[in-house]
């Protein structure tokens, strides 16, 4: 990165497109992220979240009907011996583990928390999900739902928030009270549960292909683990820390452990989900629990695309003001798609071009939106872009050129 920014700097054409004389060195730019201790870096999401309310209140009714606030920690490995505050998992892994809470609905990180790579995912959570929430409801969400895996099942914070009227489902830990309260319950306590299919045919179904992994598996007599069928069942149960009782949805999976074409033995699994929503059924607070797998596929953007989690910088706190800063090139992303207009005679087409540019990936967004070959020139006191290729995305970008400039010449443009 640091050549790429090397050329960049030295670039005539690059630098009048920014209105720019010079570009910091890259070295600079990393004396930059040091100089930031923990109140600045707090300081920093703060401004970004206020243009983000600003951002949000630009969108339409339904919008605002859900919150949807997800937390996840990650490893970010480096391979340096000198940065301080770095630490190793119980994995063998040096690095970091920064906490990412996020907003589901937009993909975006609402707070980034960098942390030493053995400490525990769910280590300061509680308080960057009071942050979120607060945050959300500032902006004028009707409701706010918390999700995370078994390590953020915080029991002691689950009253307040249950209190506050926050809605919350959490992964719990498959504790031996829990599957005996599991295995205690009549069979008829137990339904099929019924998994969305993860696409819709548009056209006719076809014959599913022959599984070539499974039938090297089975000659070659390896150990296979099949899944045979999944159930859902509910009860509830009062966690240790709390003063009530709360919805516990179970998930028996019954599994098939063969080797070869014989079955050595079945096998049954418990998933638990601790949730205070009372309104839906069991298997749709499933779907909703497993739905933050997506968050998953945040994170891979703000490593692989955005490069947010490189941690290149020497020390804990210089890195996490990196990580706020690279991860901000996402969020302007976000706001792009959702600052681009979807009104009038083809809305309906505007707001599926809308939906696609909030979900594109990284690199590809920067392909079709940023790296557009143009001609850049001065022309008195105005600087020109010249269009030199076509893609099928340009009629987006212009749509949200306008859009901005429409907001930059209004009285509420997006400043803090």
């Amino acid at each position: 990165m640091s050549g790429r920014h090397e050329l960049w700097r030295n670039d005539e054409v690059y630098l009048d497109a920014l209105g720019a004389q010079r570009i910091p060195d890259p070295t600079t730019a990393g004396d930059f992220c040091r100089r930031f201790d923990e109140c600045h870096v707090e300081t920093l999401m703060d401004t970004i979240n206020d243009v983000r309310v600003k951002v949000w209140q630009q969108q339409p009714a339904e919008f605002f009907t859900e919150a949807v606030i997800e937390a996840d920690g990650t490893m970010a490995e480096t391979t340096g011996e000198c940065k301080q505050g770095m630490d190793i998992n119980h994995k063998g892994q040096w690095g970091y583990h920064p906490l990412l809470i996020s907003l589901a609905n937009t993909s975006e990180p609402l707070y980034l928390a960098n942390r030493g790579g053995s400490r525990p995912s769910h280590e300061g959570a509680a308080a960057r999900f009071d942050q979120a929430i607060a945050l959300c409801k500032r902006a004028g969400f009707k409701r706010v739902l918390l999700r995370g895996d078994t390590d953020f099942s915080q029991t002691g914070y689950l009253d307040g928030w249950h209190g506050a009227g926050v809605r919350f489902i959490f992964g719990i830990d498959a504790m031996p009270n829990l599957v005996q309260m599991a295995e205690s319950l009549e069979n008829k306590a137990w339904k099929p549960l019924r998994r969305d299919p993860k696409y819709t045919v548009k056209t006719a179904p076809r014959e599913r292909p022959a599984n070539v992994k499974e039938a090297i598996v089975r000659s070659r007599e390896f150990e296979n683990i099949r899944l045979v069928s999944e159930e859902v069942a509910e009860f509830d149960y009062a966690p240790g820390k709390c003063r009530r009782s709360y919805r516990i949805v179970v998930v028996r999976k019954n599994l098939s452990i063969e080797k070869g074409e014989a079955v050595l033995f079945d096998d049954v699994r418990y998933f638990f989900y601790i949730t205070n929503v009372r309104t839906q059924t069991a298997s749709r607070i499933v779907r909703s629990a497993n739905d933050r797998c997506n968050q998953e596929n945040l994170i891979k953007q703000l490593k692989t695309g955005a490069r947010a989690l490189a941690m290149p910088v020497d020390n804990l706190l210089s890195n996490w003001a990196y990580m706020v800063m690279a991860s901000l090139a996402w969020t302007l992303k976000a706001w792009f798609a959702l600052l681009l207009p979807a009104r009038g005679r083809w809305r309906h087409k505007h707001r599926k071009e809308k939906a696609t540019v909030l979900r594109m990936g990284f690199k590809r967004f920067v392909n079709m939106f940023v790296r557009v070959p143009c001609q850049v020139s001065r022309t008195g006191r105005r600087l020109v872009y010249r269009l030199l290729a076509w893609n099928p995305w340009q009629h987006v970008f212009l749509r949200g050129v306008d859009a901005l400039r429409t907001m930059s010449e209004s009285r509420h443009p997006l400043r803090c």
